[in-house]
């Protein structure tokens, strides 16, 4: 495997671990876990540490996730409550 198929597949698999921790926050909300809680502060350090690496390496620019964030946050706010102030 070369660099840059590491790269991706620890990417990758770092997203499939936060979808699980995401996951078992929803399944088991009655229970409280702090260990769950732990598990997705971990899993997304995790993941925008993949993030950093693959801006290190050249596959995205700081601007371009800038430039997508803010279209994502334009498109929740028609789209979702969650930038409503309830």
């Amino acid at each position: 495997m070369n660099k840059k198929q590491e790269l991706l597949t620890i990417t990758m698999e770092e997203c499939g671990e936060l979808i699980q921790a995401c996951s078992k926050l929803i399944r088991f909300e009655d229970d409280k876990c702090p260990d769950d809680l732990k598990n997705l502060q971990d899993e997304v350090g995790d993941l925008m540490c993949m993030i950093e690496l693959l801006t290190r390496d050249g596959f995205v620019t700081e601007e371009q996730i800038k430039d997508r964030m803010f279209l994502k946050e334009q498109k929740l706010m028609k789209w979702s409550s969650l930038f409503n102030e309830d």
